[in-house]
């Protein structure tokens, strides 16, 4: 048995100014950038989330511009192996988070449990 939520939105940046663009998105969405959060580091700036709501996180990418979104897990891989009984496949498995790629073709990413709490409003899995 497992538990798994939507826990962030991430909005991908395919830019020189990480601050600029994290800047564009508080202000579009009415959320400070929380420049003391751990999440706001290098190509990383979080924006400050109310109780209750998923993440919104800005990130610079050398990709091309998208937002995707987080499943937090209490159990990584059995998430992964639901995800892929549903028709999602691997892309990458990094050291904290492993890429998924929906079978409708979005890319998302399964993570470690990140807002502290979980796992109110979660799904459990058998």
């Amino acid at each position: 048995m497992h538990h798994s939520r939507l826990c962030a939105l991430l909005i991908d940046c395919y830019t020189d100014d990480v601050d600029r663009a994290a800047s564009f998105w508080a202000d579009a969405l009415g959320r400070p950038v929380d420049l003391d959060h751990p999440g706001s580091r290098d190509n990383y700036r979080m924006l400050a989330t109310p109780p209750g709501e998923p993440i919104v996180q800005v990130q610079r990418v050398g990709h091309g511009s998208r937002v995707h979104l987080d499943i937090e897990t209490d159990d990584i891989p059995a998430e992964v192996r639901r995800l892929e009984a549903l028709g999602a496949a691997v892309v990458d498995r990094l050291e904290r988070w492993i890429v998924m790629q929906a079978p409708t073709g979005q890319r998302f990413c399964v993570v470690r449990v990140q807002r502290p709490d979980f796992p109110a409003n979660a799904n459990r899995w058998e």
